[in-house]
């Protein structure tokens, strides 16, 4: 497989979308069976990868049998979506080598992205090169990263972080208020940070309906992240409705 080949594919998608659906699964709720039967539904559905991980994987062994089953299950890439070096495992097509950039706590920032560099080479997991921040406080990943949330009406401060990523060299920026968020990032946010990145745009948490996903995706995100509510026994009617907003094809 070509070393891009997930970024190349998922930039392909964007010409012919206007925006992706990543579906997130969740290696210590979702259990092996019902994993399978999620990812098979979402992948005719239209979502364009699966994500697997969280903020808190300790099980190595389930996760790696999770994704050895989902490889065989869809044709859509598997991404690893870590919280931690727990959360680098073999058998998946990529993994959202992600920094905490506004972690408190350097081992997010930098650490653990180096304690687990060499097994993302050894298992030949192709890199997407993330800035992962944290927006609002009070979730999983704000608690489990000591990060220092980036407040929903502060645009400025996320486009800051977002450029400082951009001239880092990191080719996706990952907007997360949470999973499980009662609000989700706001539009506004997302419009600010597209006037100055220049790369791959991904929003995350809270985002539940049609109407929330269609203002995030015309404010400039390339992919929505949705996990919670379908992990949760969330009807994939809507997510097909969410699906049917945001990706009628590209005039």
């Amino acid at each position: 497989m070509a070393s891009n080949y997930v970024e190349n594919y998922l930039k392909s998608q964007l010409k012919k979308k206007k925006a992706l659906i990543f579906v997130l699964i969740d290696s210590e709720i979702s259990k092996n069976t019902k994993a399978i039967s999620l990812a098979k539904k979402v992948e005719k559905i239209g979502a364009s990868a699966i994500l697997v991980g969280g903020s808190s994987t300790t099980d190595q062994i389930e996760m790696t049998k999770i994704i050895k089953n989902l490889k065989k299950s869809v044709k859509i890439p598997l991404i690893l979506f870590p919280g931690n070096i727990t959360g680098v495992v073999p058998g998946a097509d990529a993994i959202l080598f992600s920094s905490l950039l506004n972690s408190e706590n350097p081992y997010f920032v930098s650490q653990a992205q180096a304690l687990g560099a060499p097994a993302v080479l050894k298992f030949g997991l192709e890199p997407l090169p993330t800035a992962y921040l944290i927006i609002g406080e009070g979730s999983s990943a704000w608690f489990v990263g000591s990060a220092r949330g980036i407040p929903f009406d502060k645009p400025n401060i996320a486009a800051a972080y977002s450029l400082a990523a951009q001239f880092l060299g990191m080719r996706f920026v990952y907007l997360e208020a949470g999973s499980g968020a009662k609000s989700s990032v706001r539009p506004e946010m997302v419009k600010t940070v597209r006037s100055i990145f220049d790369g791959f745009i991904i929003v995350g948490g809270g985002i539940r309906d049609a109407k929330t996903a269609k203002n995030i995706v015309k404010a400039g995100a390339d992919a929505l992240v949705i996990g919670t509510f379908l992990e949760k026994g969330g009807n994939l009617k809507k997510l097909e409705q969410i699906t049917k907003a945001i990706q009628s094809p590209k005039r």
